[in-house]
C-alpha cells in the first residue's frame, strides 16, 4: 500500500529534520513537526509519491506545522502572561531517583505491570485486560518486579515477593 515510501523516508528526513530546526531552533520541536509531517505524508502516500517534489509536500507541511506553533506560542504567552506565576515545585528525593533507575533496569513488560500496579493503583485483572495477558502473567511480572526492585534497592521486605 505504501510502496516507496521507506525509501522516500530515508532518502529525506535527515534534510527535512535540519529544515525543522531551522525554522524552529529547538532540536525537540524540529523532532516533532518532522515525525508529524511524514505522519502525514504516509498518510497521503499514493497522492504525495505522484508529485513532482514529495520531499517539497513534507517541508511545506513542516512549514505550516511551525507557523501553527508559532501562532499557539503566541496565544500561550499571552495567557500565561495573564495567568498567576508558578510556584517552584521541588526536585525528586534522592529515593525518587533510585527508585526511577531501578524500574529503568526492569524489563519493559515488568516494569510496565509494576507501574501500573502500584503507581496508578489498578487491579491486576485491569492490567490484565489492558496488557492483554493473563492475570497469572500479571502476577508472576509483578512477583519478579518486586523482588528484582528490592534487591537492587537493597531491601528485604517479604512483601517483595507478594502479590
Amino acid at each position: 500500500m505504501h510502496d516507496g515510501f521507506d525509501e522516500f523516508y530515508r532518502d529525506t528526513s535527515r534534510r527535512t529534520l535540519r529544515y525543522a530546526y531551522a525554522l524552529c531552533g529547538d532540536a525537540a520541536t524540529a523532532q516533532d513537526l518532522t515525525q508529524e509531517a511524514y505522519v502525514r505524508a504516509w498518510q497521503r502516500w499514493r497522492r504525495v509519491e505522484g508529485y513532482d517534489h514529495p520531499d517539497a509536500w513534507v517541508r511545506l507541511v513542516v512549514s505550516r506545522l511551525a507557523t501553527d506553533g508559532w501562532r499557539k506560542m503566541g496565544l500561550r504567552r499571552r495567557f500565561d502572561a495573564m495567568a498567576e506565576p508558578v510556584r517552584p515545585v521541588a526536585g525528586p528525593t534522592e529515593d525518587t531517583v533510585m527508585i526511577t533507575a531501578a524500574l529503568r533496569r526492569l524489563p519493559v513488560k515488568q516494569r510496565q505491570a509494576v507501574a501500573l500496579y502500584h503507581l496508578l493503583d489498578l487491579p491486576v485483572n485491569e492490567i490484565a485486560a489492558e496488557m492483554e495477558v493473563s492475570e497469572g502473567t500479571v502476577k508472576s511480572w509483578l512477583a519478579r518486579g518486586r523482588a528484582a526492585l528490592a534487591q537492587m534497592l537493597g531491601t528485604n521486605d517479604e512483601e517483595a515477593t507478594h502479590v
